[in-house]
This record gives structure tokens, sequence and C-alpha cells, in this order.
């Protein structure tokens, strides 16, 4: 059993930066592949960004690449998402899910889930 617990969201202006932080318990952390989702109001949940157990491969949305960085700490059981230029089409409820697998942009592949943070990005 893997308990996903989501910081870091917040109000930001466009063009602003926030450092979302998804903390993990467990002792294997590094046998799971990580990822990003989030959910706007209205909209489905979708995906963001993904980064395999070791950190060496990520992936990301069409809608992010360039502007957000997923990575990982496995000394802290801990993934980050750097978000920088932010824009009002970003705000959303984001979410850190956990898979121990390699490492996929698949929702349904996810077996654990976070419960959210809320980033508002103000235009």
């Amino acid at each position: 059993q893997v308990q996903l617990v989501e910081s870091g969201g917040g109000l930001v202006q466009a063009g602003g930066s926030l450092r979302l932080s998804c903390a993990a318990s467990g002792r294997t952390f590094s046998n799971y592949a990580m990822g990003w989702f989030r959910q706007a109001p209205g909209k489905e949940r979708e995906f963001v960004a993904t980064i395999s157990g070791s950190g060496e491969t990520t992936y990301y949305a069409d809608s992010v690449k360039g502007r957000f960085t997923i990575s990982r700490d496995n000394a802290k059981n801990t993934v980050y998402l750097q978000m920088n230029s932010l824009k009002p089409e970003d705000t959303a409820v984001y979410y850190c899910a956990a898979r121990r697998a390699f490492t996929t942009t698949l929702q349904r592949g996810y077996n654990y889930w976070g419960q959210g943070t809320q980033v508002t990005v103000s235009s």
C-alpha cells in the first residue's frame, strides 16, 4: 500500500511559478513510476507528466512541455512538479499517482492516488 500526499498548490498570477510536491509512504519508492494529472472545473482529469522509478525517463503532455518539469528524490520518497510560465488554463486540481511498474501516461495504469492540491492561475 502506498499513500500519497500532495502539497504546494496555491494562487499565482499568469507567468508565475509553483512547485508541487508529492510525498509517498513506503520503503520501495524507487520501484514506482509516478505521474501527475490534473482536473479543471467541468473537465475530465488529464495526464500532465510522468517519471520512471529511476528518474531517467519522463513524458509530458504537449500542453505543458517546455514549461513543466517532473523530478523525483528517491531518498526523500518525493516527486516534484515544477511549473513555470503558468497560464490561466493551468488552473486545476493536481493529483499525483503511483504504479509499481514502468511509466505510463494512462490514468487507469495507476493504482494509488493522492487527494489533490488546487492550483489557481489568475490572468
